[in-house]
């Protein structure tokens, strides 16, 4: 796709509407079931403020409630700066629709932090678990039904789709190779929609599938642009597990590391599950 846009990029192509307002529009490419992946939406409230002409510094957090389905066709993104310090910058975000009568609804609401970054003394207490090299693995098929899926290459190394659907499952640990497809150079709103190719937990933990959707995604930044670019179109190792299921809810929790073991996010999510 060396003359073409990259599906990432067509999805988050965004027009400046006025003060800290960004149009854009649904595209084929990332829909899911009822509305658009999750991570796509992520990336574009994400791109909005990346845009913004008043941002401090650079991503380090991103919390996106899903209040309803984004609906086929155009939105409108709001980002607003409601505080700006010496080091962090704090954001409100949102998406609006028209809706009945052509009144404006939110579908989606969400805050984030952007930080000028320093250098200062920096460990990991979280290192990458062992795992083959990608290439070594085989991808799944694609065409699994649903567009968005075919936007990424996954490599499974742990904790796949269960083979039968029968109750047996014992563990909700996946670790999974991934990357855009085609491969694009990694940034933010990229590394915000990987954060969420994760299947839903309770399929794995129970080998049962039940419709889920996800509630509230937090992504948390721990690299900055420069380690993004040494990145580049490389995979992503990302490692999920749950912590409880109850009363229709679970919560996920993830990492994401690069290929030189640099782990260049986290994230939490609380989704929603049918019985």
């Amino acid at each position: 796709m060396t003359s073409e846009i990259h599906p990432l990029d067509d999805a988050l192509a965004l027009q400046p509407a006025g003060p800290g307002q960004f149009t854009g529009r649904t595209t084929p490419a990332y829909w899911n079931m009822v509305g658009p992946f999750g991570g796509a939406t992520a990336a574009t409230l994400l791109q909005a403020l990346m845009q913004h002409p008043d941002r401090l510094g650079e991503p380090l957090s991103l919390t996106v409630n899903y209040a309803g389905a984004v609906a086929e066709g155009p939105f409108t993104v709001h980002a607003t700066p409601v505080r700006t310090n010496r080091s962090t910058q704090h954001w409100t975000l949102s998406i609006v629709q028209p809706y009945t009568e052509g009144a404006p609804a939110v579908t989606t609401i969400g805050t984030a932090v952007t930080a000028a970054r320093r250098e200062t003394w920096s460990q990991t207490d979280t290192p990458m678990p062992q795992a083959p090299h990608p290439d070594t693995l085989d991808a799944p098929p694609k065409g699994l039904g649903v567009a968005w899926l075919d936007r990424y290459e996954l490599r499974a190394v742990a904790g796949s789709l269960p083979q039968q659907w029968d109750g047996s499952g014992d563990s909700s640990l996946t670790q999974l190779w991934m990357r855009d497809a085609p491969a694009r150079p990694l940034d933010f709103c990229a590394l915000a929609g990987l954060a969420d190719v994760f299947f839903p937990r309770v399929w794995l933990r129970r080998a049962h599938r039940v419709p889920a959707g996800t509630v509230s995604l937090t992504v948390y930044f721990h690299a900055g642009s420069a380690q993004l670019a040494a990145t580049g179109t490389g995979f992503l190792l990302g490692q999920a597990r749950a912590q409880e299921f109850r009363n229709g809810f679970f919560d996920q929790t993830a990492q994401l590391w690069n290929e030189a073991g640099t782990m260049l996010a986290s994230s939490h999510q609380i989704v929603y599950y049918k019985e």
